[in-house]
C-alpha cells in the first residue's frame, strides 16, 4: 500500500519512515518536508542509510491525490489546513493535536489557532476503541504523555477503585518530546546532568486530552494534576500516576485487575518483578505498567513507561493504520517468527 508522510523530517516522521520500510504491506510514496525539500532523507535521518535513496519533497495535493494512506506529523495547529487539500475518503492518521479534543473551549485554552473539530481518538487499548478505529478513515493519534498516563489510570477508573478527586501525575520525558525546533532550553549544555520542571500549574497541553479520555470511561467528568519534568535523555517517558484507593487492596490484586483489563492488548504489559526503566521499551510499541500500593497511606502509584517516539507517536500511528486497514494491529511492529 502506498503511503505518504507529511512532516517527515521531524523525530516522529523519521521513525515513521523506519517503520514503513520494515512493514510488509507498506511502500513509501513520498516523504513531505517543506523546509528540507530536495535534500536526501538520509541526510536528516542517518539511521535510514541503506533503506531510502529518496529525497524529501514539497507538499503538493497532486502528488498525493492517489495515495492510499497519509500520516501527518506536523506541529500542532498545522494539520487542519491540509485536510481539505486531500482527496475525499483518503485515510489519515494525524500525529498532532488538531483533532483530539471534543471541546472547542479546551482547544482555545491550551492551543493557538482555530478549532478544527475532532476525529476518532486512536488509543486502541481503551475499551471499544479497536472497533471504533477499525471503522474510521480519520484518526487522531494520542499525545505521548496522554498515552502513558491514560493507560495507567484506565483500569482503576473502570473498576471505580480510586478517589477521582485525587489524581496526580509526576512524569519525566526525553528531549525529543519537544520536537526539533531550536530552543535554548533544549541545548545539550542546558539539559545534560540536570532535571527541570516545565509547564506546571495545569498548563500542559495534554491535560484536556487525558481528562477527556478518562472521563469517557465511566461518563463522569474528572480532573488531574500533572507535573512534567524534562529529563537529560533523548527519548522515553516515565510517569508516576498516583491516587488513593477507596478500599485496601494488595498490589498483586490490582495487578491482576490490570492484566484482565489489558488481556487482549498485545502492547501493554504488567511488570511486577522489577523496577521499570525507560530503556526497557525504547524502539518498541510497548507500554509497561507497574503497580505499587503504600499501605501506610492507602496510596496507589501506577508507573508507566513508553518510548515517546514509538508508542507515544509513530508506532501507535502504525498500530492505528493496521486497524483502519483491517490488518492485525501488531503487523510491522512485532518481529514475526
Amino acid at each position: 500500500m502506498d503511503t505518504v508522510v507529511i512532516g517527515a523530517s521531524g523525530y516522529a516522521g523519521g521513525q515513521l519512515l523506519r517503520l514503513i520500510h520494515s512493514h510488509p504491506k507498506l511502500r513509501l510514496k513520498s516523504a513531505i518536508a517543506h523546509s528540507k525539500a530536495n535534500t536526501p532523507i538520509v541526510g536528516e535521518h542517518p539511521f535510514l542509510v541503506g533503506k531510502y535513496d529518496q529525497k524529501f519533497e514539497e507538499f503538493s495535493p497532486e502528488k498525493i491525490a492517489e495515495t492510499d494512506f497519509v500520516f501527518i506529523a506536523l506541529p500542532h495547529g498545522e494539520s487542519a489546513g491540509l485536510i481539505s487539500k486531500l482527496k475525499p475518503g483518503t485515510k489519515v492518521v494525524d500525529l498532532g493535536a488538531d483533532f483530539r479534543l471534543k471541546d472547542s473551549l479546551k482547544w482555545n485554552k491550551y492551543y493557538s489557532g482555530d478549532y478544527a473539530g475532532n476525529w476518532t481518538y486512536g488509543l486502541p487499548e481503551l475499551e471499544n476503541n479497536v472497533e471504533k478505529i477499525s471503522k474510521s478513515s480519520k484518526v487522531a493519534n494520542p499525545g505521548c504523555y496522554a498515552t502513558a498516563i491514560t493507560l495507567a489510570f484506565a483500569p482503576l477508573i473502570k473498576h471505580d477503585l480510586i478517589d477521582q478527586k485525587f489524581m496526580t501525575v509526576v512524569a519525566a520525558s526525553g528531549t525529543t518530546g519537544a520536537g526539533k525546533k531550536p530552543s535554548q532550553s533544549l541545548l545539550a549544555s542546558e539539559v545534560m546532568g540536570s532535571l527541570s520542571n516545565y509547564k506546571l500549574n495545569g498548563t500542559h497541553q495534554h491535560i484536556p486530552e487525558i481528562e477527556q479520555a478518562l472521563s469517557e470511561i465511566k461518563g463522569n467528568n474528572l480532573s488531574i494534576s500533572f507535573n512534567p519534568i524534562l529529563a537529560p535523555m533523548p527519548r522515553g517517558i516515565l510517569a508516576n500516576c498516583i491516587s488513593i484507593l477507596k478500599k485496601p487492596l494488595k498490589s498483586s490484586e490490582v495487578a491482576q485487575i490490570f492484566k484482565d483489563y489489558y488481556s487482549n492488548q498485545p502492547f501493554v504489559r504488567i511488570i511486577q518483578d522489577s523496577n521499570l526503566q525507560t530503556s526497557a521499551v525504547i524502539d518498541s510499541n510497548d507500554c509497561y505498567l507497574q503497580i505499587s500500593n503504600d499501605e501506610n497511606t492507602n496510596q496507589i502509584t501506577v508507573v508507566s513507561v513508553i518510548d515517546n517516539l514509538i508508542k507515544g507517536a509513530s508506532g501507535q500511528a502504525i498500530q492505528n493504520m493496521n486497524l483502519m486497514c483491517g490488518w492485525d494491529q501488531i503487523l510491522g511492529l512485532v518481529e514475526q517468527k
